[in-house]
């Protein structure tokens, strides 16, 4: 049996192309089958509503003149790099950090993929509370988000859980 200890977390790596893929994919669907700004009506709490965001989160410099796309871009790949050094110098064992990265990552190049092809990110999905509604948002946008949790998780139990893979 191999050596786990002597891995790195870029073996965790094949996650982000699955993220990235499966965001892809379904983008394509919502492009293919809704109408631009048409919600189809799931059930009470959600909407398949196609939508380009030429900004950020929430829309944010979406009104600017065409720098963001560049911009965004931009600073989305120096994380990403930053992102794969960091997963790179990681034990293959850190479960919630390698875990964190792979899917910001994949997520991230979903989304940096859309703004230079396109000049837009393809959001499709609208969860709302009867007239609340939270800014639409995708697959990577969601893989983001779980990300974040496990690398939050990480700070809380990460060093627990290395320390218990250095100690059997």
């Amino acid at each position: 049996m191999p050596n786990l200890s002597s891995k790195s977390g870029l073996w965790w790596l094949p996650i982000s192309a699955i993220v990235f893929l499966l965001d892809q994919w379904t983008k394509t669907i919502a492009t293919a089958s809704l109408k631009i700004y048409e919600a189809v009506v799931v059930n009470d709490y959600l909407n398949w509503t196609l939508m380009h965001n030429e900004g950020m989160a929430f829309s944010f410099l979406a009104d600017q003149s065409g720098w963001q796309r560049w911009g965004i871009s931009i600073v989305a790949l120096v994380i990403v790099v930053w992102l794969l050094f960091w997963l790179k110098k990681s034990e293959f064992k850190a479960k919630f950090l390698n875990l964190g990265l792979v899917f910001v990552i994949g997520g991230a190049l979903g989304n940096v993929y859309d703004r230079l092809s396109m000049g837009y990110v393809v959001d499709f999905i609208e969860a709302h509370y009867k007239n609340n509604f939270w800014p639409a948002f995708n697959v990577a946008d969601t893989a983001i988000s779980i990300g974040a949790f496990f690398l939050i998780l990480d700070l809380i139990w990460g060093a627990k859980e290395t320390n218990e893979n250095k100690s059997s």
